[in-house]
Protein backbone atom coordinates (compact mmCIF):
# COMPACT_ATOMS: atom_id res chain seq x y z
CA UNK A 1 0.00 0.00 0.00
CA UNK A 2 3.12 2.51 0.59
CA UNK A 3 4.45 1.56 -2.72
CA UNK A 4 1.14 2.92 -4.26
CA UNK A 5 1.03 6.02 -2.35
CA UNK A 6 4.32 6.48 -3.49
CA UNK A 7 3.02 6.40 -7.23
CA UNK A 8 0.32 8.60 -6.47
CA UNK A 9 2.88 11.10 -4.59
CA UNK A 10 5.49 10.97 -8.07
CA UNK A 11 2.64 11.56 -10.39
CA UNK A 12 1.12 14.58 -8.25
CA UNK A 13 4.73 15.79 -8.65
CA UNK A 14 4.72 15.03 -12.51
CA UNK A 15 1.61 16.70 -12.69
CA UNK A 16 2.85 20.21 -10.95
CA UNK A 17 6.20 20.58 -12.82
CA UNK A 18 3.95 20.08 -15.70
CA UNK A 19 2.08 22.84 -14.81
CA UNK A 20 5.26 24.97 -14.03
CA UNK A 21 6.64 24.15 -17.54
CA UNK A 22 3.04 25.56 -18.81
CA UNK A 23 3.22 28.54 -17.19
CA UNK A 24 6.44 29.55 -18.44
CA UNK A 25 5.67 28.40 -21.90
CA UNK A 26 2.62 31.09 -21.58
CA UNK A 27 4.66 33.56 -20.08
CA UNK A 28 6.64 33.47 -23.20
CA UNK A 29 3.67 33.40 -25.88
CA UNK A 30 2.67 36.48 -24.41
CA UNK A 31 5.77 38.22 -24.38
CA UNK A 32 6.36 37.33 -27.80
CA UNK A 33 3.04 38.14 -28.77
CA UNK A 34 3.39 41.77 -27.36
CA UNK A 35 7.09 42.31 -28.90
CA UNK A 36 5.38 41.20 -32.35
CA UNK A 37 2.24 43.57 -31.92
CA UNK A 38 4.86 46.52 -30.81
CA UNK A 39 7.04 45.36 -34.22
CA UNK A 40 3.60 45.60 -36.31
CA UNK A 41 3.13 49.00 -34.95
CA UNK A 42 6.06 50.52 -35.04
CA UNK A 43 6.86 49.35 -39.06
CA UNK A 44 2.95 50.41 -39.99
CA UNK A 45 3.71 54.01 -37.95
CA UNK A 46 7.04 54.37 -40.34
CA UNK A 47 5.28 53.63 -43.44
CA UNK A 48 2.41 56.03 -42.78
CA UNK A 49 4.92 58.66 -41.93
CA UNK A 50 6.38 58.14 -45.44
CA UNK A 51 3.70 57.52 -47.61
CA UNK A 52 1.39 60.46 -46.13
CA UNK A 53 3.29 62.80 -44.01
CA UNK A 54 0.55 64.70 -43.02
CA UNK A 55 -1.67 62.08 -41.87
CA UNK A 56 0.72 60.63 -39.54
CA UNK A 57 1.35 64.09 -38.59
CA UNK A 58 -2.02 64.61 -37.53
CA UNK A 59 -2.63 61.09 -35.82
CA UNK A 60 0.54 61.92 -33.85
CA UNK A 61 -1.34 64.97 -32.86
CA UNK A 62 -4.16 63.44 -31.70
CA UNK A 63 -2.32 60.80 -29.92
CA UNK A 64 -0.16 63.21 -28.21
CA UNK A 65 -3.51 65.55 -27.30
CA UNK A 66 -5.19 62.20 -25.88
CA UNK A 67 -1.96 61.20 -23.45
CA UNK A 68 -2.27 65.12 -22.36
CA UNK A 69 -5.89 64.84 -21.72
CA UNK A 70 -5.63 61.52 -19.63
CA UNK A 71 -2.54 63.48 -17.41
CA UNK A 72 -4.21 66.47 -16.88
CA UNK A 73 -7.55 64.82 -15.97
CA UNK A 74 -6.31 61.47 -13.79
CA UNK A 75 -6.19 61.62 -10.17
CA UNK A 76 -2.40 62.26 -8.60
CA UNK A 77 -0.64 59.61 -7.72
CA UNK A 78 -0.54 59.16 -3.76
CA UNK A 79 2.94 58.65 -2.06
CA UNK A 80 3.23 55.90 0.54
Amino acid sequence: MERFLQYLDDIDDLVGVLGLLYERIRIFALTLGVLMLALCVAVGAMWLALAHPPVSLAIGTLLFVALLYRTVTSPPLRSI
